[in-house]
């Protein structure tokens, strides 16, 4: 494969960095994160390896629920600044090599959106169709995705004297994007965001997007936006939230040439890897890789650990999500929906370095692009007492002093507390590790230049390596000359692990990515290596005339 055929295709080897503004950093002192905040952290940001920031929802939202309650889809809320300002933060990070998306969040609107108020209030008005409007709910309703908040996806209005749908919260009224006229709208701020200068979108919640009142999914849609970001940008993506099993996930990739979406959170995945942690056994995210299907050419998965609502955990059975409950979740108040956990990976494994750094280590080596969520790179925890998904939301922890240097603010004036305790800004914090070697924000600054370094991460063919361990996931990437081998322990204690490397002759040499150690292949191409407790390792093989750099 020629670079020349693929330099374009930028995502498939991107570094993607979610963020809030509100929660980031606030630069005038209001309690607020801002893009001035943001704009000053950028630096940072290149520094530790990001190549793409995805910004949650920054529109004017009444912020029912963390903005995605939109009442104006071409403006920036006046807490963080104005267009001006994100103009500026816009060109600052391709000035740093980082591209930028934001969220499209057009499944539903606010109930303060103007097309809402006019909808419920003139039944003549234009925006009457915007939306879908009842008589009598039907009898026979689909389920909420709250279903413990919301008792149906119908919603009487005074106003209106009609029903309107809700796939989310009540105060969320679903858009009727069947309506080539919402269609225009959509299509709008579509090219309104790309002429900002954004290089595409994640797109959320899009089964709902695409979904006609029959309960199908017009694909044909999908395309059409893909299309149309492409004509607009040449090289835009549409990154999308799809929470469904592989066999329907992939259709959304579209036909062989994927022409629908450019790259999907690989849910799955993420949600094996946790009863993989535990049990203590890499079997369950060893067979989702082996089920997950192959991708064109220009799609790509999004690998993640954590992300911004709770930690999901729908396509589990209910005695594997029983499973995960109790080992990470086991009191109530850090459960959600039935469905999901409200915390970050480090409390649930006890803050446990070698345990984080492997998770960490696994999410950058297999096949697809990490996406971190704000605050991983330290081993962020949660906060216990917020409630729900606020929990995960709290400010970002800059270094020891006061608001965890956030904000200098009252606290009170914050839009969440920082969390407390043993994860707490004084024993965690960006300051602290950023001159301590040893630290967490030192190893994924570490991954990420390995990553970075190997594109068959990104564009490689993955074999499932067999080993005599089940706690161990050895997993081999192959892109032409190029081969990386990534192994990874599940267990508290330590294994060897035989493998066979295939091809190798006397002249061959194995190279750590992660750390200066030595490894002996033997004559057959053999390769025993002892893993400690929760270890993790990249290993390059280098064969006999290769001219690439390690």
């Amino acid at each position: 494969m020629r670079v020349t055929d693929t330099s374009d295709l930028w995502w498939k080897t991107a570094v993607f960095y979610n963020l809030n503004l509100e929660t980031f950093l606030d630069w005038d002192d209001d309690g607020i994160g801002d893009l001035e905040g943001l704009a000053h952290r950028l630096d940072y940001l290149a520094d530790l390896g990001v190549t793409c920031l995805w910004l949650a929802p920054m529109y004017p939202s009444p912020r029912q629920d963390n903005g995605y309650d939109i009442s104006d889809y071409v403006g920036v809320d006046p807490r963080y600044g104005h267009l001006g300002d994100f103009v500026e933060v816009v060109r600052t990070a391709k000035d740093r090599g980082m591209r930028l998306i934001v969220d499209l969040v057009v499944n539903h609107t606010s109930d303060q959106h103007p097309w809402f108020q006019a909808s419920r209030s003139d039944p003549t008005s234009r925006y009457r169709d915007f939306y879908n409007w009842r008589d009598e709910p039907p009898a026979e309703q689909r389920a909420n995705m709250f279903p413990d908040v919301e008792d149906g996806v119908w919603h009487y209005d005074e106003v209106a004297g009609k029903y309107y749908e809700h796939s989310f919260y009540r105060h969320q009224p679903d858009l009727d994007t069947t309506n080539p006229a919402v269609r225009d709208e959509i299509a709008k701020v579509i090219g309104f965001w790309l002429q900002m200068g954004v290089d595409g979108f994640r797109v959320d919640a899009v089964p709902f997007l695409i979904q006609s009142e029959e309960g199908q999914r017009e694909h044909e849609y999908l395309r059409t936006l893909r299309g149309y970001v492409g004509r607009r940008s040449g090289s835009g993506v549409m990154l999308g939230e799809v929470n469904l099993p592989y066999a329907d996930q992939v259709d959304f990739f579209g036909n062989d040439d994927g022409d629908e979406l450019t790259m999907q959170f690989d849910f799955v995945g993420n949600q094996q890897l946790y009863l993989a942690l535990a049990r203590q056994d890499a079997t369950p995210l060893v067979e989702a890789l082996r089920s997950r299907p192959a991708t064109a050419l220009t799609n790509q998965w999004g690998n993640f650990v954590r992300n911004h609502d709770e930690l999901t955990l729908d396509q589990l059975s209910e005695g594997e999500r029983d499973e995960v409950f109790e080992a990470f979740a086991p009191e109530e108040h850090q459960r959600i929906h039935g469905r999901g956990i409200t915390r970050r990976l480090p409390p649930m494994l006890d803050g446990d370095p070698r345990r984080i750094s492997m998770v960490y280590s696994l999410m950058f080596s297999l096949p697809g692009s990490p996406v971190l969520y704000y605050g991983e790179e330290i081993g962020m925890g949660e906060h216990e007492t917020l409630p729900r998904r606020s929990a995960v939301r709290t400010p970002m922890q800059w270094c020891a002093e006061r608001n965890g240097g956030f904000s200098d603010a009252d606290p009170e004036a914050l839009p969440f507390p920082v969390v407390e305790g043993g994860f707490g800004p004084e024993h965690v914090n960006v300051s602290d590790q950023m001159h301590d070697t040893t630290s967490l924000l030192h190893m994924v600054r570490g991954l990420i230049s390995a990553y970075r370094k190997s594109p068959e991460i990104g564009w490689g063919e993955l074999e499932i390596l067999e080993t005599e361990h089940p706690c161990v996931i050895a997993h081999q990437l192959t892109l032409d000359d190029r081969q990386l081998i990534g192994l990874h322990n599940f267990a508290p204690d330590g294994r060897t692990v035989t493998l066979q490397v295939n091809g190798v002759d006397s002249s061959t040499r194995l190279v750590d990515m992660l750390e200066d150690r030595p490894y002996q292949l033997e004559d057959d191409g053999r390769l025993v290596i002892q893993l400690d407790g929760y270890d993790h390792r990249w290993i390059r093989v280098i064969r006999s005339g290769s001219k690439r750099l390690v």
